[in-house]
This record gives structure tokens, sequence and C-alpha cells, in this order.
């Protein structure tokens, strides 16, 4: 319990700024119309790409025996893919929309 003290007390910063982080992004996303949810969200689905170059480098740093490091890291690869291709997908959807029918 000591310890959970000592972290909460040596990062009180930053778990300040996690929490404006959450307020401000609830009141962003939530002030976003309808009609922008769309593209805007296959747009920062795109930018997951980041995340996966992420774990991979992560992925390349870690011991060859750490098991949970390489895991999680698969995971993060797998799941940020997950997102990337979903974001293609829905931006797909989108433009289909607005091309003229036969």
């Amino acid at each position: 319990m000591t310890e959970l003290i000592d972290f909460i007390s040596n990062n009180l910063q930053m778990i300040y700024i996690v929490v404006l982080m959450i307020f401000v992004g609830v009141e962003v996303i939530g002030n976003v119309p309808a009609v922008l949810h769309t593209p805007l969200m296959s747009g920062a689905n795109a930018i997951h790409g980041v995340v996966i170059i992420g774990a991979i480098l992560v992925m390349l740093g870690a011991d060859p025996e750490n098991k949970l490091a390489l895991s999680l890291g698969f995971v993060a690869v797998v799941l940020g893919t997950l997102n990337v291709v979903g974001g293609f997908v829905v931006t797909d959807r989108m433009l289909e929309m607005f091309k003229k029918k036969k």
C-alpha cells in the first residue's frame, strides 16, 4: 500500500494531466456533430499505424526471454492492425455513399 501512495505522490502531476486529458477528450468528442463523426474516426483509426510501428520497435528492443513483453507487443500489433483496417473499411464505405449510382 505504501508503494501505491509513493507512486501517486511521485507522479501527481502526470495524474493531473491524465485526468485533464479525459475531461477535454470527452468534451471534444461529445461536441462533434454526427455528420463529422465517421470521417474523424476513420482518420483517427488510420493514425493507429504509429501504434503498430511503436509496438514493433518495442518488441525489437525487448529481451527474447521476456515472454510478457513479446506477448503484449504482439497483442498491440494485432489490435492496432485491426483498428487501421477498420478505419480504412469505414472510409471506403463512406466514400461509396458519394458515388453516383448506375
